[in-house]
């Protein structure tokens, strides 16, 4: 037993160090390759796919949107102005009807026979005149064998059926204006609306309940607003020509159509803080109608030569707007601009670019200042795929 002991502590003493000499090997090997990793650098991070487009010097339109309603050109309620039976309806429920155009007829004997009847008195007081007359003659002739009192009362006998006759011509033309009333006709050309009456109805001149309700479509109006800041802007573009107003539908995705601003309202409305405005429109296409809702763009002025860049460029954040470009050695940099108007997939920047530079349009979610980018150039459709589309 005590000769085994010095042999295990050699053995444990050998394998100590055994141990020692691994771990020491190990380290030299993992230093070395630290070093020679130092001495390639770091791995390049790849460049990051972008679409880029450049900025462009143009004409910017500056439209005003707002929202609107169409109202006919010249809207009438056809009421009937003679009390009587309805025996006959001329006309068709949403059709057009020209001016002059029959609408309805009601019962009209009535008024026949009061237009007879003034006519039968006129010719029986022309009958009393005729004989007033041949009595004046008479008298006249007999001269100094006629009283003075007689002629005189003649002469006044022939003024008074004179002016009956007056007064029965008169009736007439009432009697058959109230004629004519019977037959009711469109006072303009327009769409019909639903009628309010059928035939054998009843209808009554003191009613306010009418027939049908005529609206002119050929042209049509819309009546929109604009806030009441932008009042100069308008003023002013009226003094150079007529302003064109452009109407959408509602979600502003089609173009209906294409007319002038016509008035401005004599005052602003205080509650709002806006003004009325009225356009027309041609509407030959019928794309506009009484009662509908509109989005409408009222071209204010154009800026000439403005720097301008598609709306997908401009990027928010907290200190303001900002967009990327892309300098001469494909790295992205980022610029603060300052955006004033911003219009169909458009925006004018009138601080930190300028026409020619290159700036992303996609991608920069991915981007970082100083960011190796892979650049390609932005199609048309991407470029304006918020442009409304004017169909």
């Amino acid at each position: 037993m005590k000769k085994s002991r010095p042999i295990l502590w050699i053995v444990i003493i050998a394998a100590v160090a055994g141990g020692g000499y691994y771990g020491w090997k190990r380290y030299q090997a993992a230093e070395a390759g630290k070093t020679q990793t130092a001495q390639k650098g770091a791995p390049h991070a790849p460049a990051v796919p972008v679409s880029i487009t450049p900025v462009q010097k143009a004409d910017f339109p500056v439209y005003l949107t707002g929202l609107g309603t169409v109202q006919g050109f010249n809207t009438v309620q056809v009421r009937t102005r003679v009390d009587g039976q309805i025996d006959k309806i001329a006309f068709t429920e949403g059709q057009t009807v020209k001016q002059g155009e029959l609408l309805v007829e009601i019962d009209p004997r009535p008024f026949q026979a009061a237009l007879d009847q003034a006519k039968a008195k006129k010719s029986q007081d022309e009958a009393n005149l005729a004989n007033a007359n041949l009595d004046l003659q008479r008298y006249t002739k007999l001269g100094e064998f006629a009283t003075r009192q007689q002629t005189d009362t003649q002469r006044s006998t022939v003024a008074q059926l004179t002016a009956q006759i007056a007064a029965d011509e008169a009736a007439i033309a009432n009697a058959q204006t109230q004629l004519d009333y019977t037959k009711v006709k469109s006072p303009i050309t327009g769409v019909a609306s639903l009628r309010q009456v059928d035939i054998g109805n009843i209808v009554n001149a003191s009613s306010q309940t009418g027939i049908v309700t005529i609206a002119q479509i050929e042209p049509i109006t819309v009546i929109f607003t604009a806030p009441e800041d932008q009042l100069p802007y308008i003023s002013e573009g009226q003094k150079s020509g007529e302003l064109k107003v452009i109407a959408f539908t509602t979600d502003g995705k089609k173009t209906l159509a294409e007319g002038k601003l016509a008035v401005i309202n004599n005052q602003v409305d205080t509650t709002s803080g806006t003004i009325r405005l009225k356009a027309v429109f041609d509407n030959k296409e019928h794309t506009l109608w009484p009662g509908q809702s509109v989005s409408t763009r009222l071209l204010v002025r154009t800026l000439k030569d403005a720097t301008i860049v598609p709306d997908d460029a401009v990027q928010h954040s907290t200190n303001g707007l900002y967009a990327y470009t892309v300098s001469p050695d494909n790295k992205a940099e980022v610029r603060k601009i300052k955006v004033s108007y911003s219009i169909d997939g458009r925006s004018v920047v009138d601080e930190g670019l300028s026409p020619g530079q290159q700036v992303i349009t996609g991608g920069q979610y991915k981007v970082q200042p100083g960011s190796l980018v892979s650049t390609t150039v932005a199609s048309s459709d991407s470029v304006q795929k918020n442009k409304v589309q004017q169909e």
